[in-house]
């Protein structure tokens, strides 16, 4: 949905607020320019309404978890403030959904989870956990903005407090603002510094008509979004991360804990031990054409993978994607042809992220 016209369409976060309760959270695809609002957000500060994630909260002694082994994310070790990337894998580990925990308190932990999954991961998360624990879906009482860019620290903390700057790289913590006591985390989807601000929905509004109070802050769609996590190569549930796709195949075995016991760490061991015999990789194009999600690719006639998702990139002025292709049939800079219904497109492998320098690297 399209959105024209900023600064906020104040009708959009209402209705929002009001079909969270019934049909579930929309974002929009751009305000403006797609183009602009992403590279707005890599040079000053971008707000983007990502209300329509799915959130839970689950309480239990850390000495008896059950939700160390539901998730590849090592809950009892992580330190109370800290956020961890992980995965909800199945029996054959492959992806159900891709996800952020965060450690609220000794007993308590917030799961951040894609829209789309909301309904299918609380049923299997909550299922799964032990009659000693509990479970809430918070999802459509609880909004979220992400501040994104090189400034969100300078405005975030009017809003928040100095204290902002002082949050870690995937940390978290309380902070108190409009009345409440409200967590906002280090994080982000874009590859530079950022914030996610999780809000009660009836405040949203009013933390919406605050952050573009200010001028450097605008409003950023999910059009920006995808430009911003690709450029980053930052893996998306449905087009990267599927149920036909292990985290070892996406190249994330670095978020797996094989200390410990999850869903799926025996089908991962097997497949670490035969072989992994496809490699999510990059793909830099020659021009500004993009690849598109299933387009064919191919080396020396050869074909050798397919496209996952691809977009134009405003900062590399061409077309970039990921993809997968069996294991070894391809390396970093080997030329490569993406067969589109318009087409051929020529490019390369490339190694991700696109960007080395954004303002993430400066500040972890």
């Amino acid at each position: 949905m399209e959105l024209k016209d900023t600064p906020l369409k104040e009708e959009h976060l209402k209705l929002n607020a009001l079909m969270s309760e019934f049909a579930g959270w929309f974002l929009p695809i751009h305000y403006g320019s797609v183009i602009e609002e992403a590279k707005h957000t890599r040079a000053k500060v971008s707000v983007f309404d990502i209300f329509h994630m799915g959130k839970f909260i689950v309480r239990e002694n850390p000495d008896k978890s059950s939700l160390d082994s539901i998730i590849t994310v090592p809950v009892t070790k992580m330190k109370t403030g800290k956020c961890k990337y992980g995965f909800l894998l199945n029996d054959s580990g492959t992806v159900i959904d891709d996800l952020i925990v965060f450690r609220i308190k000794e007993d308590e932990w917030m799961i951040v989870v894609n829209a789309s999954n909301e309904e299918k991961d609380a049923k299997i998360i909550s299922s799964k956990l032990s009659k000693s624990a509990s479970f809430e879906n918070i999802s459509s009482k609880t909004a979220k903005l992400d501040v994104q860019g090189p400034l969100s620290s300078e405005i975030v903390s009017k809003i928040a407090g100095d204290k902002i700057k002082e949050l870690k790289y995937f940390s978290c913590s309380v902070f108190n603002f409009f009345g409440g006591d409200y967590i906002i985390s280090r994080t982000g989807y874009t590859g530079e510094l950022g914030f996610e601000i999780y809000i009660d929905k009836d405040k949203v509004i009013e933390l919406w008509k605050e952050l573009l109070k200010f001028n450097e802050c605008k409003p950023a769609g999910l059009g920006a979004r995808d430009i911003l996590r690709l450029e980053m190569g930052y893996p998306l549930y449905g087009d990267e991360l599927t149920e036909d796709i292990t985290p070892l195949e996406a190249g994330f075995e670095r978020v797996l804990d094989f200390e410990k016991d999850f869903t799926g760490k025996q089908a991962l061991l097997k497949q670490k031990k035969e072989g992994i015999r496809k490699t999510l990789i990059g793909i830099e194009c020659n021009d500004r054409r993009q690849p598109r999600h299933l387009n064919k690719i191919f080396k020396n006639g050869k074909e050798i993978g397919f496209v996952t998702s691809g977009v134009f990139s405003p900062h590399l002025n061409r077309g970039i994607g990921m993809g997968y292709i069996f294991t070894d049939s391809a390396k970093a800079e080997d030329e490569i042809n993406i067969v589109s219904e318009k087409g051929e497109i020529s490019g390369k492998i490339a190694e991700l992220p696109f960007l080395k320098e954004t303002s993430l690297k400066y500040v972890c």
